[in-house]
């Protein structure tokens, strides 16, 4: 599949995504947004693919925000309807995979770029990132679930203040909030994704699926955490992977799953 938004790469068992749009700051519009979802989708679906680098192409930006072109003229419905559409295209979609996605956040990660780092499972960036949710000084709030899970990563406090001032914040503030997994110097952010992606691939995929699903059900209305990780727990005994992993500790030797 050819894309003009993004461009995509498989190295080995990680599969790279990257927001091509330079010149607009890797800002996301409609079209961005549904070659994302078709290039998440397909990453999915590759049983070789163990995790998901996802990042901005050039140095100033992870993604910039929204397109406001697209939807300054929309009326309320309009908004709603553009609201629910990208939470369930790509934002939820992103949260709910089973392979783990590692956001490389390499410079400014504002509106729905954070949004989009947010859905991701791990976030590193760069020294030089900038993060914040500006929306409020557009007149309209986050829409991509940014109110949600900004509040779950960083505390209430923090998120309402990053949400009514508008502000941004560095990249080592937003490390010791909780936003961010890691920072590193802008040349290193790719090397730390991937010696991140490398650990990951070491371990067993199905292991990792479900908890991953156990870990994003305490954050589901109406879902009990514990009972989902109970079921999961005990679906790992009937895999393949879980025979391996224990004969290997058992033989004290290393894992070697397939």
């Amino acid at each position: 599949m050819s894309y003009k938004n993004i461009s995509i790469e498989q190295k080995e068992r990680v599969h790279y995504i990257t927001v091509n749009r330079p010149k607009q700051m890797n800002a996301l519009n409609k079209a961005t947004i549904q070659e994302l979802h078709d290039a998440f989708k397909t990453a999915e679906a590759d049983q070789g693919t163990r995790v998901i680098i996802l990042t901005g192409s050039g140095d100033k930006a992870f993604v910039a925000g929204a397109d406001i072109k697209e939807f300054a003229d929309f009326d309320t419905e309009n908004g709603k309807a553009l609201a629910a559409d990208g939470q369930k295209k790509l934002f939820d979609f992103i949260e709910n995979l089973s392979t783990p996605v590692i956001a490389a956040v390499n410079g400014f990660a504002l509106g729905g770029g954070l949004e989009l780092a947010m859905a991701s499972h791990i976030r590193v960036a760069s020294d030089n990132a900038k993060l914040g949710l500006p929306e409020v000084s557009l007149g309209v709030i986050p829409g991509y679930g940014g109110t949600q899970r900004l509040s779950q990563l960083v505390g209430r406090g923090k998120a309402m203040e990053m949400i009514t001032t508008a502000g941004m914040i560095s990249a080592e503030d937003a490390q010791n909030w909780g936003l961010v997994n890691h920072v590193v110097a802008q040349a290193d952010l790719l090397a730390l994704a991937e010696k991140i992606a490398s650990k990951i691939c070491n371990n067993s995929g199905n292991a990792i699926a479900s908890a991953m699903k156990a870990v994003n059900a305490n954050y589901t209305d109406g879902v009990n955490g514990y009972e989902v990780e109970i079921t999961e727990f005990g679906n790992c005994f009937g895999t393949e992977e879980f025979i391996e992993g224990t004969t290997a500790f058992i033989e004290k030797r290393k894992p070697s799953f397939k």
